[in-house]
């Protein structure tokens, strides 16, 4: 993967699908680079429902790097003490990274704590508690993750999707608990507009720990059609000496129940490709300056 400063930018297939399929992501492969795109990014929602082998083998007929998310759902949780929940989430981020691997993808991406959408109230003694239990469930995927050249890196959401780990601060607490340098930080754009009172300067702090970045406008359609710190946030992200992709994420509205799980209730663009194309030609011009 390249430095920020040769551009990598990447496309996620949630733009135009999902859930992905072996179909899809033959015809998307060829389609992301045509649009000019460094990266693909794929998401593991039901392990199986896409072939690594046949992902990989697209992605170097097309000279694509990927990038992997998982997808936390209902039933995958590692905040809970039971268990029977969080056995079968570890198995989950485990294949995950293991699919990493295969594709090639040097992380896998995702608030891999809690299920997106799940909202409780926690005092502050019972978050400490809930913060150093996901910590020593993440502790052995980390090492999973170091052995395969994969890195964790965790997302921070807004306070709508979850109530656990909302901002960079919150996010370095719970990596610090990990402590490895294969677990870091996924700083995404839009959720860094509402829970930041200084998106680059959250950025700054993060540093070395960020291990991917998504980038959206604060509508989650195309970055640079807002009033988010664009110039500072890539600045910062320079300063930090981060190497990876930043990956443009939105969404399809198309998909009911991904739709609704991201509030996508009106067209974010004239079409998922404008809105791919216009964000790229963007963050080619901002990431380079």
């Amino acid at each position: 993967m390249g430095r920020l400063i040769s551009n990598a930018v990447g496309a996620s297939t949630w733009i135009w699908v999902s859930p992905l399929t072996d179909e899809r992501l033959a015809e998307l492969a060829p389609h992301v680079r045509g649009l000019g795109f460094d990266v693909i990014e794929l998401q593991v929602e039901v392990p199986g429902q896409w072939d690594p082998a046949l992902a990989a083998e697209l992605a170097s007929a097309h000279g694509l790097a990927t990038s992997l998310c998982c997808v936390m759902g209902a039933d995958r949780d590692l905040s809970v003490a039971d268990p029977g929940v969080v056995g079968p989430t570890q198995d989950y981020l485990r294949g995950c990274i293991e699919v990493a691997e295969r594709i090639g993808s040097g992380v896998v991406a995702g608030p891999m704590y809690a299920p997106v959408g799940r909202l409780w109230r926690l005092a502050p003694g019972e978050r400490r508690a809930t913060v150093a239990r996901v910590a020593e469930a993440l502790r052995p995927l980390a090492e999973h993750a170091g052995e395969r050249g994969v890195r964790l890196a965790v997302e921070p959401l807004n306070r709508y999707e979850t109530s656990l780990l909302n901002t960079v601060e919150q996010g370095l607490e719970l990596v610090e608990l990990v402590d490895s340098q294969a677990c870091g930080l996924l700083l995404d754009t839009y959720h860094l507009n509402i829970e930041e009172t200084d998106p680059p300067a959250a950025a700054t702090a993060a540093g070395s720990r960020i291990a991917h970045v998504h980038a959206c406008g604060t509508d989650r359609g195309a970055p640079g059609g807002d009033r988010f710190a664009w110039g500072d946030f890539a600045t910062a992200l320079r300063a930090a000496a981060y190497e990876g992709a930043v990956c443009i994420e939105s969404f399809t509205p198309e998909q009911e129940t991904i739709a609704t799980a991201a509030a996508i209730w009106r067209p974010l663009a004239a079409s998922p490709d404008a809105l791919a194309a216009d964000g790229l030609r963007f963050l080619r011009e901002a990431l380079a300056r």
